[in-house]
């Protein structure tokens, strides 16, 4: 006797009262990955800020304590294997903390570099030429001349002795015009730096 074929019951699934047109108001797969790659990238950015930076974003406990994971891991296979569970981890939080803590760590540093390369022209003028000594006793009145000046000539007398590195006159001259730059007053001569 011939056995009666069980109906499939894959043909008639039914999804609720699920419009048709609602399956594209879904994300799509390459959407969702797209999305997943972004986090880990936001994660990883995250993980590169300093310590301090890092401890003061406001995200959950259990993100801080996989991107810390993360910073100690030293196999490429782990470090892998760790950003993708911290890009899940992101999933649950609040980016907008996350991106703003790395904005003002990149327009931060972005600064600081303005700021050397600031005190790198004006070193290279003063060195250049007498001229730049006048615009510079105009644009910062409260400067040391006597001090700047002294620094001005032992940079003069070292540039035309060549070496292979800069000599210690530039690098006082560099911390000196940096320090009036930035408002502080000039440094001890003793920090390097330069670069």
């Amino acid at each position: 006797m011939p056995r009666k074929a069980a109906p499939h019951r894959g043909l008639d699934v039914h999804y609720g009262d699920a419009d048709p047109d609602d399956a594209d108001a879904r994300p799509s797969k390459s959407a969702l990955k797209r999305q997943s790659h972004d986090l880990q990238s936001l994660g990883l950015e995250v993980a590169e800020l300093p310590e301090h930076r890092l401890r003061a974003t406001p995200m959950p406990e259990a993100l801080l304590e996989a991107i810390l994971a993360y910073r100690r891991t030293k196999s490429h296979e782990g470090r892998r294997r760790q950003l993708q569970f911290v890009g899940k981890l992101m999933r649950a939080a609040d980016e907008e903390p996350l991106r703003e803590a790395v904005a003002a760590f990149k327009l931060g540093s972005a600064r600081e570099t303005l700021a050397l390369h600031e005190a790198e022209r004006w070193r290279a003028e003063l060195i250049a030429d007498d001229e730049a000594l006048t615009r510079w006793m105009q644009a910062h009145a409260d400067t040391d001349t006597q001090q700047l000046r002294s620094l001005v000539r032992a940079a003069r007398r070292d540039a035309v002795a060549p070496e292979a590195r800069q000599p210690r006159s530039h690098r006082e001259l560099f911390q000196f015009v940096k320090a009036v730059l930035a408002g502080a007053g000039p440094e001890p001569p003793e920090a390097d730096d330069s670069p």
